[in-house]
């Protein structure tokens, strides 16, 4: 009999134990240091949290160290020539960058009658660009990604990057990030799925409003939160307050985990908002974007006034693996790493399969035993 037919056919606390011991002893060598390891190595990603889940593949963008690329370019501001102006750096030219991200050159003059923006908003790829850390107190870095978004005399110059993938199905995406500048604008990231009718739309976004004071207050929605009619969705949306004394100036971390059933975000660890009313169900973009259109929501900045959203750096895992394969230790699952474990940021760690199980410390040899021998000690305590 297999080991997983015979612990089911246990009685349900006799099962029950076993598949508690046996979850947590991987969980008591992670207690450890867990060796440094690359992409190639890891066969799928085990996050942590309240919303822990495995997923297939992982990126990491990282603008601490970007000298060679560091130029804040003048703000475009004629109309004709801001969204089709070209890319500040080769940063954003380099195939690592392209065959995954777009930097976004569209327009509102569209949503004429179907929003309340009383300002042309235009993208524009001159507003991404890294900066030089200009922090006068111990510099974190010594560079950043920075979207820019200014009002001008006839337009809200704008900034958004989007993936080129709408593949995105499930996901755990973090950034080191901060917003700053004056009021009147938005800075968000977040998974988008159009669709012709609102309530087929499927969202899950973080959005700070440089409008809200104090300025510790950031909005997670499981989007739409609204109907057609002018309704509300309820508990779509929650208004969350940062942790620690923190507020969105501060560089945090921010975490938004997608699940099958609920959308989870956090700041610096601390769950800040959990939301499982319209959880999105299909494969998605991924999007940054800082923006202002004068309407209800951004509010209205004052002319010649900007607001930046800064990143140090950018992380996704995503793509859910095969439960099936996975509890059966088979398919891409055999080696399992970890983001969240390590010591080096980006950098991730193997927790265990393709030999983190014969470690230096002996714990491996002890996650393969131990499931075992307890199976085998109650299946004589039953027998």
């Amino acid at each position: 009999m297999e080991i997983a037919k015979l612990i089911t056919s246990l009685p349900a606390t006799l099962s029950s134990l076993i598949i508690l011991i046996s979850a947590a002893v991987p969980l008591a060598g992670a207690a450890a240091d867990h060796p440094l390891t690359d992409d190639s190595k890891c066969g799928c990603f085990l996050t942590n949290g309240t919303s822990a889940s495995y997923f297939s593949h992982h990126d990491f963008y990282d603008f601490r160290d970007q000298g060679q690329y560091a130029r804040v370019p003048p703000v475009i501001t004629s109309t004709a020539d801001t969204s089709a102006a070209d890319a500040t750096s080769d940063y954003f030219k380099a195939s690592g960058w392209t065959d995954r991200w777009m930097l976004g050159g569209w327009n509102n003059s569209g949503d004429a009658g179907r929003s309340d923006a009383t300002v042309l908003m235009i993208n524009s790829p001159n507003n991404i660009y890294i900066e030089k850390n200009t922090d006068p107190a111990a510099p974190a870095s010594q560079t950043w990604l920075t979207l820019r978004t200014q009002r001008l005399a006839g337009f809200q110059t704008a900034a958004e990057i989007e993936s080129v993938s709408a593949g995105y199905h499930f996901l755990s995406m973090r950034m080191l990030a901060r917003t700053v500048g004056a009021s009147g604008a938005i800075t968000a990231m977040f998974t988008y799925r159009g669709a012709p009718a609102l309530a087929d739309v499927q969202e899950a976004d973080l959005e700070v409003r440089t409008l809200d004071h104090p300025r510790n207050l950031v909005h997670y929605t499981n989007q739409p939160s609204y109907t057609e009619d002018g309704g509300t969705v309820d508990k779509a949306t929650k208004n969350a307050t940062m942790p620690y004394g923190m507020d969105w100036t501060s560089w945090a971390v921010h975490r938004f985990d997608w699940t099958p059933t609920t959308s989870t975000w956090y700041v610096d660890g601390h769950v800040v908002a959990n939301i499982s009313v319209q959880t999105p169900r299909d494969s998605s973009k991924v999007i940054l974007n800082a923006w202002s259109d004068g309407g209800a929501w951004a509010g209205n900045m004052t002319e010649q006034e900007a607001a930046y959203l800064q990143i140090q750096w950018f992380e996704l895992v995503y793509n859910s693996t095969d439960p099936k394969l996975r509890a059966e230790g088979q398919g891409n699952c055999t080696s399992v790493c970890s983001v969240d474990e390590t010591s080096k940021q980006g950098q991730p760690v193997l927790l265990w399969g393709n030999g983190a199980l014969s470690r230096a410390d002996g714990l491996g040899s002890w996650m393969v035993w131990i499931p075992s021998v307890l199976v085998m000690g109650l299946m004589l305590v039953t027998s």
